[in-house]
């Protein structure tokens, strides 16, 4: 199990990014879904906690094999799917993701929102106070990002919003920029499955970073976009975009069952009053050592030898004495 905290500055506050980050997840799912990839959203639904109060429920389906490194699209279906299950009781969210093709993966993210630069090194004492972990500043204007996903209209060096005249971040602006927030977030990977948990647990705190990264650079691009929305105004564009983003990816047979075998007590999950996501308990069929190896198909069934009775000497056939001994060869 490999546990980070990351904590993302934006130069918003945590009201205002209540809107944004609903437009920011409908608007990127949109754009990073395509023909059988992307994000299909299959649950979206008011729920209530009787600890966190109000808030909402969301199942989605997260289409992703060609973004697999090499290494593991050689071991999964070619209809691969990861399930996310969230929670969203804005400041505090949970998020779950887990495959039943992969039972013994799971990621869990417990989110909290506040107005500061990253300065509360508290915030998660109540969860996790006793877990080691890495603490991970995202700079949202300056830290790497992949080539792939550079948009010059995103760099916030350079962007300036005009409804609220922030922008052109300069090196340094965590430390005088007002308003700014935070979200901290609190990343737990487990991939228990020895000779692979070290190098999959890693790659994938890897993704985890970059979406983060992206998806907080463009919440701050796109805020001209969705500044002047209500809470109505945005549920209604969330809506219209799921239901063009699921047509966008197009119908796909599901390819993997989830199971009803409770989640094992060690993983950390959300309050208990939140559902579990169920997983197997077997490991999955690439991990087994294989009991017999298949025969190839090229190679035949039987193996048929030449008779050669009749083409051999008789001279070379030994007799047998009647002690049922072979008899030594005759000398002339």
């Amino acid at each position: 199990m490999l546990v980070k905290e990351f904590r993302i500055c934006m130069p918003l506050t945590v009201e205002e990014y209540r809107i944004g980050q609903l437009y920011m997840i409908s608007k990127h799912s949109h754009e990073q879904s395509d023909r059988g990839e992307g994000v299909e959203v299959v649950q979206n639904e008011p729920y209530e906690d009787p600890t966190h109060g109000k808030g909402q429920y969301t199942e989605k389906r997260v289409y992703l094999n060609s973004k697999l490194p090499s290494w593991a699209r050689a071991v999964v279906p070619r209809i691969f799917y990861v399930t996310e299950k969230a929670w969203n009781y804005y400041p505090y969210t949970i998020t779950e993701y887990t495959c039943s093709f992969l039972p013994k993966f799971f990621i869990h993210i417990e989110t909290k929102y506040e107005d500061n630069n990253g300065s509360n090194d508290n915030i998660f004492d109540s969860e996790a106070k006793e877990i080691e972990r890495d603490v991970c500043f995202i700079d949202i204007a300056y830290d790497e990002i992949p080539e792939r996903y550079y948009k010059d209209s995103e760099d916030l060096r350079y962007f300036k919003s005009e409804k609220t005249h922030r922008g052109m971040l300069k090196e340094g602006w965590r430390e005088n920029q007002k308003p700014i927030m935070c979200s901290y977030k609190l990343v737990t990977v487990k991939f228990e499955v020895w000779g692979l948990q070290t190098r999959v647990e890693q790659f994938v705190h890897k993704v985890i970073r970059d979406i983060l990264m992206i998806g907080h650079r463009q919440a701050f691009a796109w805020v001209d976009e969705w500044y002047d929305m209500t809470m109505n105004e945005v549920r209604e564009f969330e809506r219209a975009t799921q239901e063009a983003t699921n047509k966008k990816i197009g119908i796909i047979p599901p390819a993997i069952t989830i199971s009803n075998i409770v989640m094992p007590s060690l993983t950390r999950s959300g309050p208990s009053s939140a559902p579990t996501t169920p997983l197997a308990s077997e490991a999955p069929e690439f991990l087994a050592i294989p009991k017999d190896r298949p025969r190839k198909k090229s190679a035949p069934e039987t193996l048929t030898l030449p008779d050669c009775r009749e083409k051999c000497s008789t001279a070379m056939i030994p007799d047998i004495d009647a002690s049922g001994e072979p008899s030594k060869p005759k000398h002339n």
